[in-house]
């Protein structure tokens, strides 16, 4: 309970400073927002009203309370370019990067676990090899350029799919799937080479312990000794740097919408970025933020389930 109370201290911490510096990052980057919105030919008494209707001409630090209150509340103000709550600006845009995000996920876990696990099972010389090189060789290519080439085959040549036509999911799920699952393919597959690199690391650590004699020695093969002794303990480190992935997984989004024309958070954050958006800039930043803290927070939460030593913390 004290460690879950802890670390629950550090995300609400974590959370804080994020959404300081999320907010000070706009308020110290060069250029006015009411310039874009007014047009270089506006007066300064234009400026002026402006900037006070949209409360820019109080204090610093008089805004960002301000601006935390009403975020807590679910209201990150209204948006510069759209004139429309931010709130209502990210409803449906939230709801395709995270099922984006999720295939991604789903992806990810359904093939490296299984794989990894297979890998370690029937451990050959040959087989481990050619799984390193093939893991290398995919992590070397960047997730960009993958999504390209399979818009190129799956889009342009094979057609499973139409380049630009991406369809909600409240209008059509398994169409919006579909369409989805290609940029999900590109982000998972640099991560699940990586994530079968680190099971395999793992439980080659393990596999080098004392406790693995034992186990041979009271007639227990291979594989037994694998999924009875090794994989709760290699399953520490890996439920650590799955959380990471989670981090790596929202990022990999915003690029993938971008290759694949998938309107989500990802682009809407480039679009408000290029027009000094910062109301929803600054709301959307904060919403990744918790995305990734919440993941971590879950997987130590899930760690110190499966480690007893960390329950001493």
């Amino acid at each position: 309970m004290r460690y879950a109370a802890k670390k629950l201290g550090w995300m609400l911490l974590t959370m804080v400073i994020v959404s300081f510096f999320a907010f000070l990052a706009f308020q110290i980057i060069p250029g006015d927002p009411t310039a874009k919105l007014l047009g270089s030919d506006a007066t300064a008494e234009s400026v002026a009203a402006l900037r006070a209707r949209l409360g820019l001409d109080q204090p610093f630090f008089t805004r960002y309370f301000d601006w935390v209150y009403h975020a807590l509340r679910g209201d990150f103000g209204t948006s510069y370019s759209y004139l429309i709550p931010v709130s209502s600006l990210l409803a449906g845009k939230l709801g395709v990067t995270g099922l984006l995000t999720a295939l991604a996920f789903v992806i990810i876990t359904v093939v490296s676990i299984p794989l990894g696990l297979a890998l370690c099972t029937y451990d050959r010389p040959w087989l481990r090899r050619l799984g390193a090189a093939v893991e290398q060789i995919i992590m070397a290519v960047p997730a960009f350029f993958t999504g390209i080439l399979m818009t190129l085959l799956f889009g342009l040549v094979l057609r499973w799919f139409t380049p630009g036509g991406f369809v909600a999911p409240e209008a059509d799920l398994a169409r919006s799937v579909g369409y989805l699952f290609f940029p999900a393919l590109s982000i998972a597959l640099p991560r699940i080479a990586m994530t079968v690199k680190m099971l395999r690391s793992s439980v080659s650590k393990e596999m080098e312990k004392d406790y693995i004699l034992t186990s041979y020695s009271r007639g227990n093969g291979r594989r037994a000794t694998l999924y009875r002794h090794v994989l709760r303990n290699a399953a520490v480190p890996v439920v650590a740097f799955f959380a990471m992935t989670v981090a790596d997984i929202v990022a990999g989004s915003i690029v993938m919408e971008q290759v694949f024309a998938v309107p989500g958070l990802g682009r809407l954050l480039l679009h408000s970025i290029a027009n000094r958006d910062y109301p929803v800039v600054q709301a959307i930043v904060v919403i990744l933020a918790l995305w990734v803290v919440l993941v971590n927070g879950a997987a130590d939460l899930l760690n110190q389930r499966l480690d007893p030593r960390l329950r001493l913390m």
